[in-house]
């Protein structure tokens, strides 16, 4: 029998039944009776300092937990604040949903008035709100169904109006989200692939983080075809294990990763976008026929031309295709040989790769540091790169101890996300260490969240590559040497703002000062361990690499974006 509560309780407890698992965000008039219902309904909240801060620990914690978490904020300028890390999740197609109150329907001269709808759409994610107390349970329903069936991030916004209607909640008459069959594929497209990869000499297999349902089937395909293992840098971490695995695709793959993927004459692809950077703008895939297999049609072809569409579930897929070619080529090798399993095994981890060091005992080089904590840190992790000039050490050098050990919030390249996001990661995965690496200019601008971390007694490492500066654009646009004090700043003691905050500060010059790294392992990892590494200056291995050579004086600085 229902009882009659409010439109901010029913809703609240409708989305507690549908499975919320957190619910991370701040506080105002516009939503504290709909998170307290929450709340009360078994839901755990996480206060943070802002509401960017929000958004991106709950797309972390469902990307790296698998269960859908909740946004909460106020109307008008608290969903502003976090549009940023909303877009992040949009455009990841992160099942996330963001409650957030709303002005009362013609109440256009509030000071929190703004078309609501309109600021959601336009970031890519998917509008949805509570109409009226007759629809309100039907609503929530429908959009946490939205979130997590079409894989969207939705916006429902909560008009206070509304908030205050009285309606009969029924617990036990909350619409369930109903399970999704995985769509195999078409008969003539299976069988294409399943050509392709039979009368392969030298296959990969992709996965990407749309494929993270699928690790064992992908590799039983992989076997079965002969075929290299590889994932994209979403995808990092599904076939850690795998001895004819290379550990990542694109940008931060290895020179030798990036020489075996590209000598493959067919390239199966599960899951991933085949963005620029995972295809290294292309080159990876010029001399392969490329197959692409996803469960949504627009995903295919997306980034780039592919020569097979094949629509349909990673896991599904993969099975059906492995069935065929073990009764079609059993015992095929392709290009599983002692040669080959030299080369990945020499290959695979950055760790292994040759290098110069740049230290000079006043500053460290970066990849000796990323290498050296590596070793350090403890592998059952989670890595969170930040992005900026630096993003390649976190991002390639620390290895990772399966598919929920990395998080990389880099979908709209907006720097100062990796604290919050591995403060997200953290509270979904308590048994795991965060590792969070970022610059100090993404750093400055985040680091109200050590707060929420140390509020969460959360043993997390932050290691900020200090290099003084807004480093991407210092070697972006290095031939403007006299204008590029705009990018630059003085030195900066970010070891003693952490210790303000309550976390323990660490300053790196040298290997010898990563003493204190052991020792906060050692102890109760009740705060976070923040490292601030004063860096040798200049461009990482990945910006090098990627962008051209300076152009020559009065000619104009051409960006590779």
């Amino acid at each position: 029998m229902g009882q009659t509560i409010t439109v901010a309780e029913a809703v609240g407890r409708t989305i507690a039944k549908l499975g919320a698992a957190h619910i991370f965000g701040v506080i105002g008039s516009g939503n504290f009776h709909v998170t307290n219902a929450m709340i009360d309904a078994g839901v755990p909240f996480t206060a943070t300092r802002h509401e960017m801060g929000a958004a991106t620990m709950a797309d972390a914690y469902t990307r790296t937990s698998g269960r859908f978490a909740v946004v909460s904020l106020h109307q008008g300028c608290g969903l502003t604040n976090a549009l940023t890390g909303i877009a992040e999740a949009a455009k990841c197609h992160t099942p996330m949903l963001v409650v957030s109150g709303d002005t009362a329907a013609g109440d256009i001269t509030s000071n929190f008035h703004i078309d609501q709808d309109a600021a959601v759409a336009a970031v890519g994610a998917t509008p949805a709100r509570i109409h009226s107390a007759a629809t309100a349970v039907a609503d929530a329903a429908s959009a946490v169904r939205t979130a997590l069936l079409e894989r969207e991030t939705v916006v429902l916004s909560l008009p206070v109006d509304v908030q205050e209607e009285l309606v009969v909640f029924d617990d036990d008459a909350v619409p369930a989200v109903p399970d999704v069959l995985r769509p195999g594929a078409s008969p003539e497209s299976l069988a294409r692939l399943v050509d392709l990869l039979a009368n392969a000499q030298r296959p990969v297999v992709v996965g990407g983080r749309g494929a993270w349902g699928a690790k064992r089937e992908l590799r039983r395909l992989a076997a079965a075809s002969g075929a290299l293992l590889v994932t994209s840098a979403a995808g990092r971490g599904l076939f850690v294990d795998d001895e004819w695995a290379l550990d990542i695709m694109g940008g931060f793959a290895t020179e030798g990763a990036a020489d075996l993927i590209s000598s493959a004459d067919v390239i199966a692809v599960f899951g991933a976008a085949l963005n620029k950077w995972t295809t290294r703008d292309g080159t990876l895939l010029r001399s392969a026929t490329v197959v692409q297999v996803d469960d949504r049609p627009s995903a295919i072809g997306l980034h780039r031309h592919v020569d097979v569409a094949v629509l349909g579930d990673s896991a599904a897929v993969a099975d059906a295709a492995a069935d065929a070619i073990e009764a079609k080529a059993p015992g095929k090798i392709g290009c599983r040989t002692p040669e080959i399993a030299e080369r990945v095994r020499s290959s695979r981890y950055w760790k292994d790769q040759p290098f110069d060091s740049r230290s000079d005992g006043e500053r460290i080089d970066a990849q000796e540091l990323t290498n050296a904590l590596d070793a350090i840190l403890p592998i059952e992790r989670i890595v969170v790169p930040d992005g900026g000039n630096v993003n390649c050490y976190p991002g390639a050098h620390l290895r990772v101890p399966d598919e929920r050990g990395y998080c990389i919030p880099l979908s709209f390249q907006a720097i100062g996300m990796g604290l919050a996001a591995g403060i997200g990661a953290g509270v979904a995965q308590p048994d795991r260490i965060p590792v969070v690496g970022t610059g100090d200019g993404a750093f400055m601008m985040s680091l109200v969240e050590l707060d929420t971390a140390v509020r969460l007694s959360l043993g997390m490492v932050v290691i900020v590559y200090n290099d003084d500066a807004y480093g991407a654009e210092v070697n972006l646009f290095d031939p403007y040497t006299d204008k590029l004090d705009l990018v630059r700043f003085p030195e900066t003691d970010i070891a003693a703002i952490a210790a303000g905050y309550g976390c323990h500060g660490l300053t790196v010059r040298a290997l010898d000062d990563l003493d204190g790294v052991p020792a906060w392992l050692d102890g109760p990892r009740d705060r976070p361990l923040v490292i601030d590494a004063k860096i040798v200056k200049g461009r990482s291995w990945l910006m090098a690499r990627r962008h051209a050579q300076p152009a020559a004086e009065g000619e104009p600085v051409r960006i590779r974006h």
